[in-house]
């Protein structure tokens, strides 16, 4: 009898789970089957994605074969995309052989910097001058005072040193970046979406849009400052895979060899002075060190990659993950990035630091010793005190700045594609400069900054779907690119009145081109869809592909300054925002 209740009191139980149940029994309803339990391992770690053994049986390639194909695919699939993204962007950079817009401050700015170690003040006819004479021209010895750092500028200054003062020489070392910058890309998104079709891709798209490419063939500072800050994602991409990579070597295997949580370990374990977060704090310097901007992106990713560590420590099984983060990792997280980009800026003005203090070097150079005595800040080095006064006027200046400029745009129109920046014009008649002889009326020549729009529109969903994955998927690697958009374009809602451009917007490019790539991932379809279904998602992802091709090569004109007959640029006006 005493048996006999004891059953019943335990289905009475029973019962009363079944009638109380979880949010899974619930959703299971709907079709929910939760995922099964991996080693940690795993999950601190995934396996990089490789492509379905049907392919390689189809194309008929051996076991071995297959297995080097998919090893050197890792490396040469990114090198192949580079190569494609350096001819492109290194063709006839010389042309046009003229200081175009922005030019005409940062190539001669470079060339003083190189000389000098400051700035300096250029006569008018200056650019004449320097096109005539292949840039042999005497430098101007007063001081300019300029409102952006030296980084980007002696970036443009090194080409310059390399190959001379003229067009290719102050565009060379944007192309090289610009070409590093799809490379970095295809790693940095193989990496994040263990694919190595899918960075390979995003790197791809990077490659053909076309104001990556106008600023990779422009001595501007926003494509250093993209470069920087891309580098800068790399190296934390690194360290997070190191750390966890460290974690789920110190969590001890069960008696059947299964890596499980572990609290203990995962509050406790040291990750070490993790280098790549020190590599990330030069580059987060080198950033700030070309454009004040990137202090935005040195406090989004300092965030970032504290969140990163909670959840590396969450998985590994940490009951406090919050609490083990402020104790073993937040201080280094500090000095590893925010001292060393303040250090990496302090540094970039040595050859200001170092000019003479009698007036007769950089601007500003000698105000401590002239205006500036007296104070409570006397004990500080004169040096600092000069260049601390110095930026202070640069951020008055850059807060106030409202001059209303042609080409200037709201960063609300920017995703669309509403305000591109023509950086070139020309009008020549038949049969000059490059204009044919039966084009009937005269031609039209323009290097316009404007991004591949089908690229920019398909962004434009990629980004909600990227928010979607984030916020409702806790889908890390969308956060991941969120974050690098919204540290790239948010800052610039906060001056919707100042004398803004749309060029800008390069800095978060190579995160839309993630988000475009995490969202044609989707199309294709996740791990174990039915061949209808991959069939349908590749068809789909092919033909959005293709189209985004097709549209930079119908605008490559206008990238490269080619002459075309007017009617021909008129077709290429697709709004009237663009002329």
């Amino acid at each position: 009898m005493t048996s006999t209740a004891s059953s019943m009191d335990t289905r009475q139980e029973q019962g009363v789970e079944e009638q109380r149940p979880s949010w899974q029994q619930r959703l299971r309803r709907f079709g929910y089957t939760s995922r099964p339990r991996s080693d940690v391992r795993d999950r601190l770690m995934p396996p990089y994605a490789e492509p379905s053994p049907r392919l390689w049986a189809t194309i008929g390639l051996s076991k071995p074969a297959t297995g080097r194909l998919v090893r050197w695919s890792a490396w040469g699939g990114p090198l192949l995309v580079t190569l494609l993204a350096g001819m492109t962007r290194f063709w006839n950079l010389g042309n046009p052989k003229a200081v175009i817009f922005d030019e005409t401050y940062y190539a001669k700015d470079a060339w003083a910097l190189i000389h000098r170690g400051y700035e300096v003040n250029w006569a008018k006819n200056a650019n004449d001058l320097i096109l005539q004479g292949d840039g042999h021209v005497t430098i101007p010895s007063e001081a300019a005072y300029v409102v952006h750092p030296p980084v980007g500028k002696y970036v443009i200054g090194l080409g310059e040193w390399m190959f001379g003062f003229t067009p290719f020489g102050w565009r060379f070392m944007t192309a090289l970046l610009g070409t590093l910058s799809v490379l970095m890309l295809c790693r940095i998104g193989r990496r994040l979406f263990r694919s190595t079709f899918l960075g390979c891709l995003a790197g791809a798209l990077m490659a053909v849009d076309g104001l990556h490419f106008v600023m990779s063939r422009t001595a501007l500072l926003d494509q250093v400052l993209m470069f920087f800050v891309l580098a800068a994602f790399g190296c934390l991409l690194l360290d997070r895979d190191r750390a966890r990579a460290r974690l789920a070597a110190a969590l001890p295997p069960d008696a059947d060899g299964v890596v499980r949580p572990d609290a203990h370990v995962a509050e406790t374990t040291r990750m070490g002075l993790r280098p790549w977060r020190w590599a990330a704090g030069l580059m987060l310097g080198l950033a700030i060190g070309t454009k004040w901007n990137g202090l935005y992106v040195l406090a989004a990713f300092c965030v970032m990659a504290v969140l990163w560590d909670v959840g590396s420590r969450k998985v590994a099984g940490a009951r406090r993950p919050y609490a083990a983060v402020v104790k073993r990792d937040l201080g280094w997280a500090f000095l590893s990035t925010v001292p060393v980009a303040v250090v990496t800026y302090l540094a970039s003005w040595t050859g200001w630091i170092l000019s003479p203090t009698d007036g007769t070097g950089g601007y500003f150079r000698n105000w401590a010793a002239t205006d500036g005595k007296g104070g409570n800040w006397t004990f500080l080095p004169d040096w600092l005190r000069s260049l601390w006064h110095y930026e202070h006027q640069v951020y008055e200046f850059h807060v106030g700045l409202s001059s209303p400029h042609t080409y200037q745009s709201n960063p609300w129109s920017w995703i669309v594609t509403g305000r591109p920046v023509s950086y070139f014009y020309d009008d020549p008649l038949p049969g000059k400069n490059g204009c044919p002889a039966d084009a009937g009326e005269k031609c039209a020549r323009e290097v316009l900054a404007l991004g591949t729009p089908l690229l920019w529109w398909a962004a434009a969903f990629a980004i909600l779907y990227v928010l979607w994955r984030w916020l409702f998927r806790r889908d890390w690697r969308a956060g991941a690119i969120a974050c690098g958009i919204a540290a790239g374009y948010l800052p610039w809602f906060m001056y919707q009145e100042r004398t803004i451009f749309y060029f800008y917007a390069v800095v978060f490019l190579p995160f839309l081109c993630l988000a475009v790539a995490m969202m044609i991932g989707a199309l294709l379809g996740p791990p174990g869809s039915t061949e209808r279904r991959r069939v349908v998602g590749a068809a789909a992802s092919g033909v959005l592909v293709l189209l985004i091709t097709w549209n930079f090569i119908y605008f490559w004109p206008l990238y490269t300054g080619q002459s075309i007959p007017i009617d021909s640029w008129r077709s290429r006006m697709w709004l009237d925002t663009w002329v």
